[in-house]
């Protein structure tokens, strides 16, 4: 097959163009290269932090909401502002019955600062939570050994417990499976039937790593906490929005303890749909945001290249005289003008992909802990396939005015310039 793209002196001619200014080379070749180099890496350190924000979430429900008794801030039915009250079970039945669309609720209790002992091992850091079997449609645990609490725990109050990773790393150093295990706290004595592995950022009263679950009905027998509880978590059904029934909770809890409706600090809140699709939107702005830049610095680094060529042209403008004189025809310069361009555009793009290929792989080592990579920072082969022959239709669109205009110049014009 007999073509210019298969010879070498082609090549070695438009380098030869490229170096005779290298300065001004070097200049729009780094526009190029910044930009690509912008798009691929920002668009991997967006994608690493997309990983990270989602195993913080990992296992939190999405369709629920949390209520903490807090203080009155606004006067009510003759109380005056700055009250403290407290929930309790009979709350629960009242929300059951008067906010449908409920699909659970989940009454919680809490103790922080505890210490769990195991033999000669102990963890001062703990805390202790009361739960139901519900309550694991809220916070869904990575269960690894063992089981989580069920029914009948909580029918019979049994001395079990679900421990966290970092209570386990604290007390089972050796490794292995603790569930049949015994663990003291407060001078109670619980049997492990379960370890949770998750360790996420987002948890409900403490973090899921540094508790222990027990049964809600224990905890209240414990800890004489009576009908009393600290938290309520509710989820919604499918097809109910969350902040529906969590203004209706809110008005059940206001109504019976005397509250005002609107009082937000007195009834406290949280809505964990309007979180994640606060996320959501923060991440696809971030996107959009990323890609406006990264293919405006990559235009302004093709119009830099179009430029060049538009003088390249002009200051050659002898030698493409004496080149069509002597049979060259407007193809061959059009080619070797729109060739250039590639060249220019596609060489500095490759070593903006490169380039950008080595930063996130220092992203990602400095993301690996205890030998596991915690996040994805790099990109993938084709999305920098797909940037490399963007750039090389970019370079085409770059180098056709200055082709073009290169192809209209006349042999006599040439000589008369000269």
């Amino acid at each position: 097959m007999s073509s210019k793209w298969l010879d070498i002196d082609y090549y070695r001619e438009l380098l030869d163009t490229l170096t005779r200014n290298k300065s001004r080379t070097v200049l729009t070749g780094f526009g190029v290269f910044w930009g690509i180099f912008m798009l691929l890496a920002l668009s991997g350190g967006s994608t690493g932090l997309k990983e990270i924000l989602s195993r913080n979430f990992e296992g939190f429900a999405t369709n629920a909401a949390l209520f903490i008794p807090g203080q009155t801030s606004k006067p009510y039915a003759g109380f005056q502002k700055g009250r403290t009250w407290t929930m309790d079970t009979d709350d629960i039945e009242a929300i059951k019955t008067q906010v449908p669309g409920l699909a659970s609720i989940s009454p919680i209790c809490l103790t922080w600062q505890t210490k769990v002992v195991r033999g000669d091992k102990s963890y001062s850091s703990a805390s202790v939570k009361g739960l139901t079997y519900e309550y694991y449609q809220i916070e869904t645990p990575k269960i690894k050994y063992g089981r989580g609490l069920n029914a009948f725990d909580e029918y019979n109050s049994s001395k079990v417990c679900v421990i966290g990773k970092r209570v386990y790393e604290n007390l089972f150093p050796e490794g292995g499976d603790p569930c049949g295990q015994r663990i003291e706290v407060d001078g109670v004595s619980y049997l492990v039937i379960g370890m949770d592995i998750n360790a996420g950022d987002m948890s409900i009263g403490a973090s899921a790593d540094q508790t222990v679950s027990i049964p809600l009905s224990l905890f209240r027998a414990l800890y004489g906490r009576g009908k009393r509880v600290d938290l309520l978590g509710i989820t919604a059904k499918k097809g109910v929005m969350v902040k529906d029934i969590q203004t209706k909770t809110r008005h059940v809890l206001a109504r019976r303890h005397n509250i005002d409706p609107e009082d937000e600090l007195g009834v406290m809140s949280v809505n964990t749909e309007a979180i994640f699709r606060m996320v959501d939107n923060l991440m696809r702005a971030v996107d959009i945001l990323i890609l406006l830049v990264g293919l405006g610095t990559i235009l302004a680094g093709a119009i830099g290249v179009s430029n060049i060529m538009m003088v390249t042209v002009k200051e050659r403008t002898t030698e493409i005289g004496i080149r069509r004189a002597i049979g060259a025809t407007p193809r061959m310069i059009l080619g070797q003008i729109i060739g250039e361009s590639i060249l220019l555009t596609t060489g500095a793009g490759l070593l903006g992909v490169v380039f950008s290929v080595l930063v996130l792989s220092g992203a990602e080592l400095a993301a690996t802990k205890d030998g596991v990579l915690t996040a994805h920072f790099q990109i993938g082969f084709w999305p920098a396939v797909a940037a490399v022959a963007g750039l090389a239709a970019l370079g085409v669109l770059a180098g056709l005015a200055p082709a073009l205009r290169a192809m209209k110049i006349r042999p006599v014009d040439a000589m008369r310039d000269e």
